[in-house]
C-alpha cells in the first residue's frame, strides 16, 4: 500500500542462529526475507522502511532501504534473550509522535515481527500494545503483524492470544494479527513478509 508506512522488527535472539526448514539458519532466512521486504517497499516508498533488531536491547534503524539489510546483518549476531515489550513501545511510541507531528502517511503504517520464541515478559508485551490502541483515533491506523519462525509452542500460543484476546483484555482495537510457522505451509518468510504489504 503505497500510502502507509512499515516497521520490521527482527528477534535477534540466541535462537535465531538455530537452524528451520531446509537447513538455513533462520538469521540467514530472515536476512534474505529483509532484502525481499525492503526491495518491493523501496517501489512504494523510496524513504525505505525503518527496521530494529532486538534480542535483550534493540537498535533502531531509519531509511533502510535494500541497499543497507547487508550492512545491517553484518553488524548483528543473534545472542541473547527476547525484550519483545522495550522495542514494540519504542515503535509504537515513535509512531504516535511522528503522528502528532504530521509526518505519518495517511493510511497509518503496519509494524511486522519476526520472533521464534516467547518473550521475557508476556504481561509487558501485552500492555504495551494495550496501551498504543488507547491512543488510536481509528482502527487500522496501526496493526501489527506477529510473524512466528520456529515452532516453540509456548511462543504459538502467547502470540494467537495477542491475536484472539487483547480486546478481551482492555484493547480498544483489535490490531495484532499472528502468522505461524504451520499457517505459512508452503509460504516462505519473505512471501508472508510481501503479503502482509498487500493487505
Amino acid at each position: 500500500m503505497n500510502n502507509r508506512d512499515y516497521t520490521l522488527i527482527i528477534d535477534k535472539s540466541g535462537s535465531m542462529s538455530a537452524p528451520d526448514r531446509g537447513g538455513k539458519s533462520r538469521w540467514d532466512v530472515i536476512q534474505e526475507s529483509t532484502l525481499a521486504l525492503a526491495r518491493k517497499c523501496e517501489k512504494l516508498d523510496p524513504d525505505g522502511i525503518t527496521v530494529y533488531l532486538f534480542s535483550g536491547r534493540f537498535k533502531r534503524y531509519d531509511n533502510v532501504t535494500a541497499s543497507k539489510v547487508e550492512q545491517i546483518f553484518l553488524e548483528n549476531d543473534p545472542m541473547g534473550t527476547t525484550n519483545l515489550a522495550a522495542v514494540l513501545a519504542d515503535a509504537t511510541q515513535s509512531y504516535f509522535r511522528r503522528k502528532a507531528a504530521g509526518e505519518t502517511k495517511p493510511e497509518g503504517e503496519t509494524i511486522l515481527v519476526v520472533t521464534d520464541g516467547e518473550p521475557d515478559d508476556r504481561r509487558a508485551v501485552m500492555e504495551t500494545i494495550i496501551e498504543a490502541t488507547r491512543q488510536m483515533e481509528r482502527d487500522e491506523e496501526l496493526a501489527i503483524s506477529l510473524i512466528q519462525i520456529g515452532s516453540d509452542p509456548q511462543a504459538t500460543s502467547f502470540l494467537k492470544a495477542l491475536d484472539d484476546r487483547l480486546q478481551e483484555v482492555g484493547a480498544k482495537f483489535d490490531i495484532c494479527d499472528t502468522i505461524t510457522i504451520d499457517a505459512m505451509e508452503e509460504m516462505s518468510i519473505a512471501d508472508v513478509l510481501l503479503s502482509a504489504i498487500k493487505d
